[in-house]
């Protein structure tokens, strides 16, 4: 591969472990903004979760408030169902659709969100509703690294406070994103041809993460919410523009 193909690479690691240090989740959605243009899918896929993983553990030893096991587990026991399903459908799924109708979906539902003066605030369900969007979520991660995004809307539409949110998404974000990459190591999707990218992918997004966890513990309970939902919409708006030319 090309310098330039490396420089781009790097780049979108780095702001993606920015934004996921800041956030707690959406080193995928951030990096495939980039990486859609320059690499193969499946190696896009390999190298999101990479980071992503690398980006949780650092932030989940920087930023450790409002851990509840007891509020956690049911997001974890579904996503841990969901994970093999999205990494059997990554090889027989057409990924410019997916990434369409998920850029779609962010586009339309993030902007209403975060114009809403009143979020509804849902506390139907219980648990179990939980684990229905807990197993959504293992499904995205096992299809490229999206793990956080439905649990993270979810969160917020449940009006957690601030460092309950984040406690959620990123805990589950780690351990979906292990669970993850121990199936794609498993199951031959890491090659010997994504060593060179991992090699440049993990050095380059753990200052940036660093200083994004350092970030998120000066802003207040509305600029985090304005934050996810923004970079939500943005990088609906990145998934559209990557896919949409190649699918019209």
């Amino acid at each position: 591969m090309s310098f330039a193909i490396y420089c781009i690479v790097g780049l979108g690691a780095a702001a993606a472990g920015f934004v996921q240090g800041l956030s707690g989740f959406a080193f995928g959605l951030v990096a495939m903004s980039f990486w859609a243009w320059v690499i193969d899918p499946k190696l896009a896929a390999v190298l999101a979760v990479a980071g992503a993983l690398t980006g949780q553990v650092v932030a989940a030893l920087t930023v450790r408030r409002g851990f509840d096991p007891g509020r956690l587990a049911p997001f974890v026991l579904g996503g841990l169902v969901g994970i093999p399903l999205g990494v059997l459908l990554l090889p027989r799924l057409d990924t410019d659709w997916f990434k369409a109708i998920l850029g779609a979906l962010l586009v339309v539902w993030c902007p209403a969100m975060l114009l809403a003066k009143d979020l509804p605030r849902v506390t139907a369900g219980g648990r179990v509703a939980d684990a229905v969007v807990g197993l959504g979520g293992g499904l995205l991660g096992g299809l490229g690294g999206f793990a956080g995004t439905l649990p993270t809307l979810w969160c917020t539409l449940r009006g957690y406070e601030r460092d309950t949110q984040r406690a959620v998404i990123q805990n589950f974000n780690l351990a979906m994103l292990t669970v993850t990459m121990a199936v794609y190591l498993a199951s031959g999707l890491v090659t010997a041809a994504a060593l060179p990218m991992l090699a440049m992918v993990l050095p380059a997004m753990l200052i940036p993460t660093v200083l994004g966890t350092r970030v998120y513990l000066g802003i207040s309970q509305a600029a985090f919410r304005r934050l996810v939902l923004g970079l939500l919409t943005v990088s609906g708006v990145a998934l559209l523009a990557s896919t949409l030319p190649r699918i019209l």
